[in-house]
């Protein structure tokens, strides 16, 4: 039995060793190792044998089996080298080619404002709030200090789902959640994002637009601390040499309110404003709807359109080219505009 097992190895390995494919190490798997393989039959004459003679063939047999595997396993190492090689060397590679093009996206111009906003703001303290687009008239308006019947409602007339439910006319209701859920405790925050107005499409007016709106509220908050993030504001987007000028106006939600401009150098030399931006000191109303004391608490918001502010910083003359998708606008904006 055991001059079986090695004339077995030999003529294994020597059938191995002359293996010139792929094809022809399978096939020698299958005629040692499969089921019905050599090697297999081997294991069915252990019921012939005494018992004291199986486990030694047994062993026997197993190291057979993998003495077959490694052979297998190396010849057809050594075959997927040589065709790896001989594919290689005649394979020829032409480096004077022109090599892929590969085309770089870029962030969109009014997401990179917002970034841009972002960073200024965190890094002074801010953290960044955001709510649902789809609004509840509650938080929207009446929040606000818009009840049901404010004639400032019609300067915001939008799109309802129902008689509650709207795509939001600012970012505003963002600010009353989040005076919300801080349950009278101080709060600076500034809120990002999508807004809906039923305007007719122009060079300066979107049905759909995007707004950053800022709010602060605090103990011992004055207006002084408003103009100074305004300021700050300016300076960072447009440069240092920046000034800004407020004038009175009226919003519901904020006493008192301004307008804010920023200065600009004329083609003849002379500064010239141009209006940015509303903010105000926080509505007495607003701040006890949102769960604080006024007697205690004060605070102030902004907001600021990002068209506003890209149209601005990046001389553009049309709205609209943010929303046209055309790549001939788009590919200005790659490695973050000009100023």
């Amino acid at each position: 039995m055991k001059d079986a097992l090695k004339t077995l190895e030999k003529e294994s390995q020597a059938a191995i060793d002359q293996a010139k494919t792929l094809e022809d190490v399978e096939t020698l798997r299958l005629r040692y190792l499969s089921k019905k393989g050599q090697v297999s039959q081997l294991m069915t004459q252990l019921r012939d044998l005494p018992a004291e003679d199986r486990p030694a063939f047994g062993q026997a047999v197993n190291t057979l089996k993998m003495a077959i595997e490694k052979a297998l396993y190396d010849q057809k190492q050594a075959l997927e080298n040589e065709a790896l090689l001989a594919r290689l060397d005649q394979e020829k590679i032409d480096v004077t080619l022109p090599g892929y093009r590969f085309y770089q996206g870029a962030i969109h111009p009014l997401n990179q404002v917002i970034e841009d906003v972002e960073d200024l703001f965190v890094g002074l303290g801010y953290e960044v709030a955001e709510g649902p687009e789809l609004e509840n008239d509650h938080y929207n308006f009446e929040m606000m200090n818009l009840d049901k019947d404010h004639p400032a409602r019609a300067m915001q007339d939008t799109f309802y789902t129902d008689e509650t439910m709207l795509l939001r006319t600012h970012t505003s209701p963002v600010q009353a959640r989040a005076m919300l859920a801080k349950s009278g405790q101080p709060l600076k925050i500034i809120c990002p994002g999508k807004t809906y107005r039923r305007d007719d499409d122009d060079p300066t007016h979107s049905h759909q637009f995007m707004q950053i709106e800022g709010l602060v509220i605090d103990r011992h908050v004055t207006f002084g601390h408003l103009k100074d993030a305004l300021l700050t504001m300016a300076r960072h987007l447009f440069g240092p040499d920046r000034d800004i000028r407020l004038r009175p106006s009226y919003f519901p939600f904020t006493e008192p309110s301004v307008e804010v401009d920023v200065s600009y150098v004329k083609k003849d030399g002379s500064t010239g404003y141009i209006e940015i931006l509303g903010a105000g000191r926080v509505h007495p109303n607003v701040l006890r709807m949102g769960g604080y004391d006024p007697a205690t608490f004060q605070g102030f918001a902004f907001g600021v359109g990002v068209e506003r502010i890209a149209m601005l910083k990046y001389h553009i003359d049309d709205i609209r080219h943010f929303y046209t998708h055309d790549l001939r606008f788009l590919n200005q904006f790659k490695g973050g505009g000009q100023s």
